[in-house]
């Protein structure tokens, strides 16, 4: 680096600095990087490209432009399928054919079928180009309701067995194949740097080497070994995941700024795709993030130069979720700048028309040449026509979808159980307290310990995992019946007691805790320190030991969390991760067999470093300064007579809480909130989730909609008369602090009211201290765009405000359609805002 180079990069280390000139000294002046041309197993056959050429004569723009958007299940129409004919759909984490969370098998391919024949429809344009649909097929077939679920990639990384991710690789796409879907968004191959990041168990390890190891591995257990079975039968389309820098990002913040060099973005974070392309992996998926302050989705460097180019990456790429809006110039409706930048494929979930619209102009302006619309054209038809789309009739008819058995097939699960056994780390075991004897008896405590949403985590059944209850997972195991089988079979005796309430003194305590399930954005955290629950989860452990009650605690998390306290608290400590649907496979591990012998020894080795302190955030095999509490690799087996000594429980100053704000709806619920549909009916739905409708299931419905994140906002509908409130669980005073603020949120009104409507804030049972009708709102109803509006709650001197207040907004109609998103009471109103006032 020559000296004018190194004096920027001290400048940008200034604090004071923008990120603006962080940029200039990092990626302005692109230091030549060697990216090593991967030498893929793949090549391209003469016969495939003359069939692409063939096609792509015949296509209009508008039909090329067609294959290159992504529009998702929950917004798109069959009518509107057979209009474009789309190259592709998905739905997303949240979202379920006809809106069924627990459509089967047969449901989901109904809706195949469906969007296949409407894309097939040659009627109105001329051209028949079967659609292929993509899910995120995250830890298994994992959106489906009954589908085995194996343990997040985190505790896989902790298996250290290649073998075990080809075949859990090959299980996931025949769960996939059995339901129609052609694409798997996976797998992905971020290496993670601060596990403060929501998506920490997404990743294999910190270690770029293992990550580059699995990658590879996964991506063949789905689309199968090139020049033998290469995505025939029941393989699927890969997708490597997220290109690039995804899990180097600035506080672990999701979707935020990845400050590192060429050389280091190489090095670290590009390590799984050179494995993935090696393997003929037929999509990469490009990074919400930014380097160095550039989004990726609009750096043409990384995109075509270093992945297309010099790494020789011939397939795909696809934006993630509405990505490209983040992009300079760009918005939810158009983003020529993330096209010629190199993105292919276009996820559009809800604006998917505007945007069809917009680049069709675009193209036909200049503004996106041809060529390049033809070059994405031609790798997205490259890699349907090696799965084989155009030789295969609709989903439910090929061969591959006549196996409803594999959906949660006997074999898989028993697959999973073995990764569940092979991922388990053992961190503590003081005195050789572990194997267990099946014959003793034994209390089973804590939240997590018969909760299959928690040890399944988020990208479960839903997208948070927030709202699931061991009912939206048949046929699965919690952790506490894979104890109790095997426990009664071995004529021991077992309770189950969450608060650790027993009335016969047990020979020992197992106690799950952990994280409440979480996914991306939703994840991100500030501290490492177990927060989740702790209170409860430490004192329910210092009772047991008080009690003179040998502990072992299972701890499951996404992340490497600091838990010296929960570790002093315990004879033996367990890091699980989190392991899907098999928890039998705690048990294996845990338990003797009837003869009280060892089962399985422990195995799993820490591929994430486990901290010391509750501030070392970015704690890393071969930092400098590296002095973790448990280091990568760690992990004792029932050989090891080691045991841990008491940790220091001494924590890091805490940041002062601002409190001008208190978020009711940002992103998610807060805890003491719900949103609540009534029709005419006496019946009240009280709804947590992403969608929901009125007991009637048709005065008012609820779906998520997107205002700057991926379902951050949802969207109402009504049809008749009812009330949609956002309500408090219980009856909660209204803090003084607010009383001279404001309730501010962000609406947008897709269809004005024919008649009356209200919008109430901050009612008791008997009052609300405004009452305003939407004739106020002449603004919002003449765009139909995002306005952010604020209500002031000081308006008269009634003592309302003392009151318990049950419901923080309220709005009655019969025929309105409007949005809502970043609900809170605010002492002051944002500078963008529309401020009612008092006399409105």
């Amino acid at each position: 680096m020559s000296q004018i180079k190194y004096s920027k990069l001290l400048f940008c280390l200034l604090p004071v600095v923008t990120a603006l000139t962080c940029q200039y000294s990092f990626s302005a002046e692109h230091e030549q990087v060697n990216w090593p041309y991967v030498n893929t197993k793949l090549k391209r056959d003469p016969a495939v490209e003359a069939q692409i050429e063939k096609l792509l004569a015949k296509m209009t723009i508008e039909q090329k432009v067609a294959q290159m958007i992504q529009p998702e299940i929950g917004y798109l129409t069959v009518e509107q399928m057979r209009k474009y004919g789309f190259g592709s759909y998905l739905n997303g984490g949240n979202t379920a054919p006809y809106g069924n969370k627990r459509a089967d098998q047969a449901t989901w391919l109904k809706y195949a079928d469906e969007m296949y024949l409407a894309a097939m429809d040659s009627t109105l344009d001329g051209i028949a180009i079967p659609t292929v649909w993509g899910t995120d097929a995250m830890h298994g077939h994992s959106n489906v309701y009954g589908a085995t679920l194996f343990p997040h990639n985190i505790g896989l990384g902790a298996a250290r067995d290649t073998d075990l991710i080809k075949r859990i690789g090959q299980a996931t796409a025949k769960e996939v194949a059995a339901t129609g879907i052609e694409w798997s968004f996976a797998p992905t191959v971020a290496v993670v740097r601060d596990d403060r990041w929501g998506r920490t168990y997404e990743s294999y390890s910190e270690d770029p080497d293992l990550v580059k190891r699995y990658a590879g591995e996964m991506v063949t257990g789905i689309q199968g070994d090139v020049g033998a079975d290469f995505l025939k039968g029941s393989n699927r389309i890969a997708t490597a995941k997220h290109f690039v820098g995804d899990g180097g990002t600035e506080r672990g913040v999701d979707r935020g700024n990845t400050l590192i060099d060429e050389k280091g973005l190489r090095d670290i974070h590009s390590a799984g795709y050179f494995s993935a392309i090696n393997q003929g992996v037929q999509s990469v998926m490009a990074s919400f993030n930014s380097w160095n302050g550039k989004r990726v989705h609009g750096d043409k460097h990384l995109l075509t130069d270093v992945l297309k180019n010099q790494l020789g990456f011939d397939g795909f790429v696809v934006s993630d979720w509405n990505a490209h809006k983040f992009v300079e110039g760009c918005d939810l409706e158009q983003c020529a700048q993330a096209i010629n930048a190199g993105v292919d494929v276009i996820m559009v979930p809800e604006h998917f028309e505007a945007f069809y619209h917009n680049t069709v102009k675009q193209v036909k302006a200049g503004v996106i040449a041809e060529s390049r619309i033809n070059d994405a054209v031609r790798r997205f038809l490259r890699a349907k026509i090696r799965w084989g789309v155009f030789t295969k009739s609709k989903p439910s008819a090929r061969p591959e979808s006549q196996h409803p058995q594999w959906l949660g097939a006997a074999e898989h699960r028993t697959l999973a159980r073995e990764a569940v056994r092979k991922s388990l780390v053992l961190l503590k075991n003081n005195e050789s307290i572990l194997p267990i004897k099946a014959s003793s008896r034994i209390l089973v405590a804590g939240k997590g310990a018969n909760a299959i949403n928690m040890q399944a985590g988020g990208w479960s059944v839903s997208w948070q995992g927030t709202d699931n209850t061991n009912s939206d997972f048949p046929n699965a195991t919690s952790i506490f019946s894979g104890l109790q089988s095997q426990v009664t079979k071995a004529g021991g005796k077992i309770t189950l007691s969450e608060s650790g309430e027993y009335t016969s003194k047990p020979d020992v305590a197992i106690v799950v805790i952990g994280e409440e399930p979480y996914a991306e954005w939703f994840g991100d955290i500030e501290l490492l320190e177990f927060q989740h629950e702790t209170k409860h989860a430490l004192a329910l452990l210092k009772q047991l030991k008080a009690d003179n009650i040998p502990v072992v605690t299972v701890f499951l998390s996404g992340r490497p969390l600091w838990v010296n306290k929960e570790l002093n608290a315990s004879d033996a400590f367990v890091a699980a991760w989190l392991p899907g649907s098999e928890g039998e496979g705690v048990a294996d591990v845990l338990l003797t067999n009837k003869q009280g012998k060892t089962q399985f020894d422990f195995t799993g080795k820490l591929s994430f470093s486990w901290p010391k302190y509750d501030d070392q955030f970015t704690l890393n095999l071969n930092d400098a300064d590296y002095d973790p509490l448990f280091a990568y690799g760690y992990g004792l087996t029932y050989q090891d007579n080691i045991n841990v000594p008491v940790l220091s429980e001494k924590t890091s100053p805490k940041k002062t809480v601002n409190s001008d704000s208190h978020p009711l709806f940002v992103r998610s619920l807060a805890k003491n909130m719900t949103w609540q549909l009534a029709d005419t009916s006496t019946q009240k739905v009280l709804a947590s989730g992403a969608s929901a409708t009125s007991g009637d299931k048709q005065s008012l419905l609820m779906q998520s909609v997107n205002l700057s994140y991926q379902e951050d906002g949802r969207g109402f509908n009504w049809r008749a008369q009812a009330a949609l409130s956002l309500s408090y669980l219980e009856p909660t005073p209204l803090d003084s602090k607010f009383s001279t603020g404001y309730l501010e949120l962000k609406m947008r009104i897709d269809k004005a009211p024919e008649q009356g409507a209200n919008l109430q804030v901050m009612c008791s049972e008997s009052n609300c201290l405004r009452d305003i009708d939407f004739s106020s709102f002449s603004q919002l109803m003449a765009d139909k765009s995002w306005h952010t509006l604020a209500i002031p709650l000081h308006c008269d001197d009634s003592d309302q405000a003392e009151q318990p207040i049950t419901d923080a907004l309220r709005i009655t109609s019969q025929n309105l359609s409007l949005a809502i998103a970043d609900v809170a009471l605010t002492i002051k109103p944002s500078d963008d805002s529309i401020s009612l006032t008092c006399a409105k």
